[in-house]
């Protein structure tokens, strides 16, 4: 059994609870002076955490989320609630690290802290869980029952970093991938394409055939952004690091890259991918644009953002609209797909007890909470008899989400009421994912992203505190240039020629010291 030593801080305050308790005091200067050596009621937190920009549109804080609101009356804890300002969480979260006062819980992705969770844990800005667990019985009921969500909730030490999102089924963790016109595809008498031969047959029609009838060439096939997965990874490689048996690879600079290269530069030019590809497929407002104008005839969408979303905002104008799912391309008819946007069951976002808590034990037992049935059924479902009622058993929202009195979409009225749909110390339900996703064209498409055998995905691997300044340094060069030259490669500004100069350069960046320290990483992973 693994035993952690005790602290010289911790022998000190236990000393100093000892001698304040032998001096008679009335325990409220204990309490506060031996923080998490006490076991005082919690009835107070500070609570940091991103306010989702969705979330942002409809309130000024998640305090008045009904679901906390719910938590709050059942615990009778109040919660503070810190939110870093729209688009600045990660300079946020590096400014109130780097000072000595935090809140008592930090809602992140800690593994990005400079050096990782284990360097915040050496910085005590983050107190891991191991010794604690005797006070959160559901979480320890849960990573005992699933190892691997342990592994992934920890560092290479073993430490667990905090209290995780958590996605409990697979259908969970699929939520994106490419999508493609069924309407366009029923007017043209096309198939759903499966192969990258496929999709350029199918784009070509929708290049040269009118399928939004409007009379005009205006349409564009496919709206993707360089480097795209769901095309990259028909080649072999994602645009990233990935392993081959235990091998840490970088796909762009595999020779399965510049095939992908190839074919994107080929269908640059015959003006099958959008010629503002480089700002359309990221920005979303020009993306959405130019889908409602119906132009686009393919994609990568969401489920319930992205399919969901658009065929909502298009019922009215255009009832025939429709999008569809399709599977991951592949070379050729019949394979499997390998790589696939999934996310991790531990998505890597941790509440984590910070070295300012006062209150450790309290906050443990408070947020272990959350992971009981009611703590589950609340953080998903929210207030019974408001937001969703029992039949047979069985959470149903109400209308306050479905169709709420408000006028809110679905998502908003999903952040308005629970947390199901996002971050937090909780389990995401798998029943709160088969209400949010309700069309049939969702539910397939979910099928068809989740075929795929993910076999060369790297894990959620650490850094080491020892490399992480080196890797960083490395990865800003090469980000940077090979963004930069995989715009010129598929725009023609760069000759595909020139795609081993391309490699030479990266590894002079030092893409091949990265590859090894993601190698140590890995192999650390595998050894938690």
């Amino acid at each position: 059994m693994h035993i952690r030593k005790i602290s010289k801080y911790a022998i000190i305050l236990g000393l100093l609870a000892t001698t304040l308790a032998a001096c008679g005091g009335d325990g409220s200067e204990s309490a506060e002076s031996t923080g998490a050596e006490q076991n005082q009621p919690l009835t107070k937190l500070t609570y940091w955490v991103e306010l989702f920009p969705d979330a942002a549109a409809i309130m000024k804080s998640y305090g008045e989320v009904t679901a906390w609101q719910e938590i709050e009356a059942k615990t009778g804890v109040e919660i503070e609630f810190q939110h870093p300002a729209q688009g600045q969480l990660g300079e946020q979260f590096n400014l109130m690290v780097a000072s000595n006062k935090l809140p008592d819980v930090v809602d992140y992705g800690w593994n990005t802290y400079p050096g990782g969770a284990q360097k915040a844990i050496r910085d005590e800005k983050l107190i891991p869980l191991n010794d604690y667990l005797e006070h959160a019985p559901n979480l320890k009921k849960l990573l005992d029952a699933h190892p691997e969500w342990r592994k992934m909730a920890s560092t290479d030490d073993g430490d667990i970093i905090g209290f995780p999102f958590i996605r409990e089924d697979v259908t969970q963790q699929v939520f994106l991938g490419p999508a493609i016109r069924k309407d366009w595809l029923d007017k043209l008498n096309l198939s759903v394409p499966t192969t990258i031969d496929e999709w350029y047959t199918v784009l070509k029609a929708f290049k040269e055939q009118d399928p939004n009838g409007n009379g005009e060439a205006d349409e564009i096939p496919i709206l993707i952004p360089a480097g795209e997965l769901a095309f990259a990874g028909a080649f072999g490689i994602p645009n990233d690091f990935y392993q081959e048996n235990d091998t840490v690879k970088y796909g762009p600079i595999e020779p399965g890259f510049k095939q992908y290269l190839t074919t994107m530069n080929q269908w640059y030019n015959e003006g099958l991918l959008d010629k503002d590809f480089a700002t359309a497929a990221t920005d979303s407002k020009i993306k959405d644009a130019k889908i409602t104008s119906n132009q686009v005839g393919s994609t990568v969408l969401f489920l319930n953002g992205g399919i969901g979303k658009y065929m909502d905002l298009m019922a009215q104008s255009q009832p025939g609209f429709k999008i569809v799912g399709t599977p991951y391309p592949t070379l050729k008819p019949g394979e499997k797909p390998v790589f696939g946007y999934m996310d991790n069951p531990v998505t890597g976002i941790f509440a984590a007890i910070t070295g300012s808590n006062k209150n450790v034990v309290g906050t443990v037992k408070f947020l272990d909470y959350l992971y009981s049935e009611e703590g589950k059924l609340i953080m998903n479902f929210g207030k019974e008899g408001e937001t969703y009622t029992l039949v047979d058993g069985q959470p149903q929202y109400t209308d306050a989400i479905l169709k709420n009195p408000d006028g809110l979409p679905i998502s908003q009225a999903f952040r308005k009421h629970i947390m199901g749909a996002t971050s937090g110390p909780f389990v995401q339900d798998v029943r709160h994912s088969q209400q949010y996703t309700t069309k049939p064209e969702q539910k397939e498409a979910m099928k068809l992203w989740s075929n795929t055998t993910q076999e060369k995905r790297m894990p959620p691997v650490s850094i080491s505190a020892e490399d992480s300044n080196r890797y960083s340094s490395i990865m800003t060069d090469v980000n940077t240039f090979k963004d930069e030259m995989i715009l010129k490669f598929i725009m023609g500004t760069e000759p595909l020629d020139h795609f081993d100069n391309y490699v030479e350069m990266l590894k002079g960046l030092g893409i091949e010291e990265a590859i090894q320290i993601q190698q140590a990483a890995l192999e650390r992973y595998n050894n938690r």
